[in-house]
C-alpha cells in the first residue's frame, strides 16, 4: 500500500516565526492526522492529557492524533513543519 501523501503542509516555521496558538493547546479536526516534522534544532512536543514530553530534535517525526490536544514549546533555535493527511501514515517506530 502506498505511503499518504499531505493534503496540505504548513509553512516552515523557525522559533521567530512559530505561531502562538500552536504553543497553546491546540488540536487537528477528527478526519485529519498531522506529522511533526523538525527540520532542525529542537522543540518539545506535549499532549496535554497526559503530559507526556517529548524532547524532539533535527530528522524526529511525531504522529498527531486526531483530535488530541497538544502544545509546543521552543528549546532554541529551530525550523518544523507539520504535514496533514486525510488518513493515518505510518512513520517509524509508529
Amino acid at each position: 500500500m502506498a505511503e499518504p501523501t499531505p493534503y496540505r503542509s504548513t509553512p516552515v516555521f523557525d522559533e521567530t516565526s512559530l505561531p502562538a496558538a500552536l504553543q497553546a493547546a491546540h488540536s487537528i479536526k477528527a478526519d485529519s492526522w498531522g506529522i511533526l516534522e523538525i527540520i532542525s534544532g529542537s522543540l518539545h512536543y506535549i499532549i496535554e492529557d497526559s503530559q507526556e514530553t517529548r524532547l524532539m530534535t533535527t530528522g524526529d517525526r511525531q504522529l498527531i492524533e486526531p483530535q488530541q490536544l497538544h502544545h509546543v514549546t521552543l528549546v532554541g533555535p529551530m525550523q518544523m513543519q507539520v504535514h496533514f493527511y486525510r488518513q493515518k501514515p505510518e512513520i517509524e517506530g509508529d
